[in-house]
């Protein structure tokens, strides 16, 4: 495993650096990923953004978006193959294992290049040469910022940068609403606003940039998909195929509708189950005292942080339903006490 001195010698001269996040990246995987390319570019490095899918169009302000190579887009495979092949170093960001990044995991495991994650979730695969992990992180963003401070080249975060790491912070803490908005996290925040980092304007972009479909999808939802267990101290979305043709569903549309569910008095536990072609996509979410990555990847090949978390389910959406609401009534009691499921045997 390599040190931060060993690291930062090999980025002391120009190199060809392939970066690269999660499927369906989010603000914080996009804006760590746009954040640390530019910063390499001032750098004198030949930096090329990788991404194995789409993402939503609210973040394509972010400096070096339109750089970026989709996976998915068939047109650019075999130059993101050729660039993975010959890269000198590819760093992974705000993803612990390679199977987030789906095709691209194999290209990544085979290459020969230097490997270097940075992210923040837990159990991370050991793939990496250089690791730059720690959960107590409320984001990659802040990670990235972390590193290159203790670079000593804080100096090279402009006002483009501060923009791209201030959102990934932003929107991983809830707009500094979860727990994980620590003293640390406010005065990361602080400081990008003070290197040009445009709080308003960013916040605007993300939370405040909405398509007719999108709103109207949002009052569908909430009026004809939202399922509320009082007595569970549950609530969920469900959303079908359908649902989503209707409202000419595009990436990025049903980004935060979980959070509505949560947000009702006395729900702990809320979930939103997605049809997708694929299968059924799940987000999970909770309050303080209960872990629900912890119930994702006991049943749903999942997992994520304690109160925002993944799965995923190959059953029908009715199927998928049914068996959450067994598994929540069986599991009630351990769930509210904080009991940890994934040590219990199957």
């Amino acid at each position: 495993m390599l040190e931060l001195e060993s690291f930062k010698k090999l980025l002391s001269s120009p190199k060809k650096i392939v970066i690269t996040t999660h499927h369906k990246p989010d603000a914080d995987a996009l804006g760590s990923s746009l954040g640390m390319g530019n910063y390499l570019k001032k750098k004198n490095h030949e930096v090329t953004v990788i991404t194995p899918s789409d993402y939503p169009s609210f973040l394509y302000w972010m400096k070096g978006n339109d750089e970026v190579l989709n996976y998915e887009d068939k047109d650019h495979q075999e130059e993101i193959t050729e660039k993975v092949a010959v890269a000198d170093m590819i760093i992974c960001l705000d993803f612990s294992c390679l199977k987030r990044i789906h095709e691209l995991g194999e290209l990544v495991r085979d290459s020969k290049a230097v490997k270097v994650n940075i992210d923040h979730h837990l159990d991370p695969e050991d793939f990496a040469d250089f690791r730059y992990w720690s959960t107590e992180a409320a984001a990659t963003c802040e990670l990235v910022y972390d590193l290159i401070v203790k670079m000593g080249e804080k100096d090279l975060i402009d006002s483009d940068i501060a923009d791209c790491l201030y959102s990934g912070i932003m929107t991983d803490t809830g707009g500094f609403r979860h727990p994980n908005t620590t003293k640390h996290v406010h005065c990361v925040t602080a400081e990008l606003i003070g290197l040009g980092a445009d709080n308003a304007k960013i916040s605007r972009l993300i939370y405040d940039t909405n398509s007719v479909n999108r709103l109207k999808f949002i009052g569908f939802a909430l009026s004809r998909r939202l399922v509320i267990h009082t007595e569970l101290n549950t609530a969920y979305f469900w959303i079908s195929k359908r649902d989503l043709k209707k409202y000419d569903s595009r990436t990025g549309d049903t980004e935060g509708l979980v959070n509505y569910a949560l947000s009702l008095d006395g729900v702990k536990i809320a979930a939103m189950f997605t049809e997708r072609k694929d299968g059924v996509k799940i987000s999970f979410r909770s309050t303080e005292d209960v872990a629900v990555n912890q119930f994702a990847a006991k049943y749903f090949d999942g997992g994520g942080h304690k109160n925002a978390a993944g799965g995923k389910s190959d059953l029908s959406l009715k199927e998928t339903i049914e068996k959450f609401e067994k598994l929540i009534k069986d599991n009630q009691q351990r769930l509210l006490n904080q009991l940890e499921l994934v040590n219990e045997k199957h």
